[in-house]
C-alpha cells in the first residue's frame, strides 16, 4: 500500500460518494414506494465495476496501472456502492464454481446485514429514550420506504 494508491482511493471515494448524493437527490421525484435511488445506484455500480473491472485486466482490452484499477473500483464504486464489490465478489465465487459458498455470501450479507442495520437503530433508539428523532427526506437516498 503506496501513498499514490491511498491518495487515488481517496479521491475516488470522494467522487463517487459525490455521484451518489447527487443521483439520490435526483431519484428522489419517483422515490415513493420504494427507495429507486438506492437501487439504481446499486444496479449502477455493480455493473460499472464489472465492466471496468473486465476491461482493465492485464489481460483485458485496455489495460491500466493497479492505482488506476484502485482510483474507479475501490474509489469511485466504493464511495458510490459496496454493492458493487459485495457483487463482484459473488460473481467471483459463482465463477470458480463455488456456488454454495456464493449462496451462503448472498444470504449472510443481505440477512446479517438488515438484522444489523436493526440492531443497530434498536440501539440508538433506547439510547434516544425520550428524544423525538426527524428523519430528513434526503437521509439515505430516498427517506422512509412507504408501504401501502
Amino acid at each position: 500500500m503506496s501513498f499514490t494508491s491511498c491518495l487515488a482511493v481517496a479521491f475516488g471515494g470522494a467522487l463517487g460518494s459525490l455521484a451518489r448524493y447527487m443521483l439520490s437527490v435526483a431519484a428522489q421525484p419517483i422515490s415513493g414506494s420504494l427507495p429507486w435511488g438506492t437501487i439504481i445506484i446499486n444496479i449502477l455500480g455493480s455493473f460499472i465495476i464489472g465492466l471496468f473491472g473486465t476491461l482493465t485486466l492485464a489481460q483485458g482490452r485496455y489495460p491500466v496501472s493497479e492505482n488506476v484499477r484502485l482510483l474507479v473500483m475501490v474509489g469511485i464504486c466504493g464511495g458510490f456502492t459496496t454493492f458493487s464489490s459485495f457483487s463482484l465478489q459473488t460473481l467471483d465465487l459463482m465463477r470458480t464454481g463455488a456456488m454454495g459458498r456464493a449462496a451462503v455470501n448472498v444470504i449472510a450479507s443481505v440477512v446479517l446485514c438488515v438484522g444489523a442495520v436493526a440492531l443497530g437503530h434498536f440501539t440508538a433508539t433506547w439510547f434516544n429514550r425520550d428524544v423525538r428523532i426527524v428523519q430528513f427526506a434526503i437521509e439515505e437516498e430516498s427517506g422512509p420506504v412507504q408501504t401501502s
